[in-house]
């Protein structure tokens, strides 16, 4: 059974309370990638204000869940995410261009580069962590020895999609590593209210996955059950579920007021467990930390971000014309056909 206390390694204010699973260097390096991961965040909320994006569902406050997790794949693994994933997503390859433009509503969003072992953001509550279960077996089958991650919230667990992932996994053992965000809130139903598990890690027992509880913001913990999650799945060991334990800052999207639902103290009670600052404690007690570095980290990550937008924001419209090209490598012989007399018409202008 997993244990009532999440397992933890950084307190609050910094001071690591046991042996660190990574030298100083590798986590002042998780540190600034969870600095880029804040600054596109709000730069996305900026410009989903701003009409710029469509709705956007920020993550502030859940970088560490996102960044120490990803940090124990390798370049071979799988990451499949949700919509509040982008920090993931990113840290896995993932350009922030193609999540910009997904949230503009352009389709090209979803097509990552070649390489890159990320799958465009589930706006589906819960389906996606069947893919993840899938991807997972296939790899198993095929001896790759690849190993797939899939995200998702609390509210997600009450998902039928996730029970049926959860015993796919479960019954074939397949390396499949499920990390829920437990920030609290399924919109604006308490956790509490939505299940009545004593810990979502706990779900994992009827399903014959181990499950594990972790303090979702502290970086070296995080990092520390996913690499022995990872590497338990890499060795045929089946699948893990984590559940880290953290909180959404923000709404749950910019078309909500999470203030009908929840009061300011509590907010206020998690900013001060922010991730950032509690790594950025650990990296100066170790001299590993200034504000010139990381001014310089947030003036170099929001430059790559605004690159992004720029080159979003400068791609061509994609005309009528394009759902030729959008579907199959070769046109089968009936939409060569409709292509065809298409055009003259205007739908083949791009």
């Amino acid at each position: 059974m997993p244990d009532l206390a999440p397992h933890r390694l950084l307190e609050a204010d910094g001071t690591l309370i046991a042996d660190s699973p990574l030298p100083v260097e590798r986590v002042a390096d998780l540190f600034r990638r969870m600095v880029a991961a804040r600054t596109y965040d709000r730069k996305a909320t900026a410009m989903q204000k701003q009409g710029r994006l469509a709705t956007y569902a920020p993550f502030q406050g859940q970088e560490a869940a996102q960044i120490g997790a990803t940090a124990a794949l390798d370049p071979q693994d799988w990451v499949v995410g949700t919509y509040r994933d982008a920090a993931a997503m990113w840290d896995h390859g993932y350009p922030w261009v193609n999540l910009i433009l997904g949230r503009t509503g352009d389709e090209r969003g979803g097509c990552p580069p070649e390489g890159v072992n990320v799958l465009p953001p589930s706006i589906t509550v819960g389906a996606h962590m069947i893919h993840a279960v899938g991807i997972g077996w296939a790899a198993a089958l095929r001896g790759t020895g690849a190993v797939a991650m899939t995200f998702f919230g609390d509210g997600a667990t009450s998902e039928g999609d996730f029970h049926e992932a959860m015993n796919f996994a479960g019954v074939y053992a397949t390396p499949t590593v499920f990390v829920c965000q437990n920030n609290g809130w399924a919109i604006s139903m308490p956790r509490e209210r939505q299940t009545a598990s004593e810990t979502i890690a706990h779900k994992g027992v009827a399903y014959g996955v181990e499950g594990v509880l972790v303090d979702g913001n502290d970086l070296l913990a995080v990092y520390d059950v996913a690499q022995r999650a990872v590497a338990k799945a890499r060795e045929g060991g089946g699948p893990t579920l984590i559940e880290a334990v953290t909180y959404r800052i923000g709404p749950h999207t910019t078309t909500d007021d999470d203030r009908r639902y929840r009061p300011d103290a509590a907010v206020e009670e998690w900013r001060l467990l922010d991730p950032l600052q509690r790594v950025r404690a650990y990296l100066a007690a170790n001299d590993a930390w200034s504000e010139e570095w990381e001014r310089a980290i947030e003036e170099a990550e929001s430059e790559a971000v605004e690159q992004a937008v720029t080159e979003a924001e400068a791609m061509a419209a994609l005309g009528p014309g394009d759902i030729f090209d959008a579907m199959y490598a070769e046109l089968t012989g009936p939409l060569q056909a409709q292509r065809e007399a298409s055009t003259g018409s205007g739908l083949d202008r791009t």
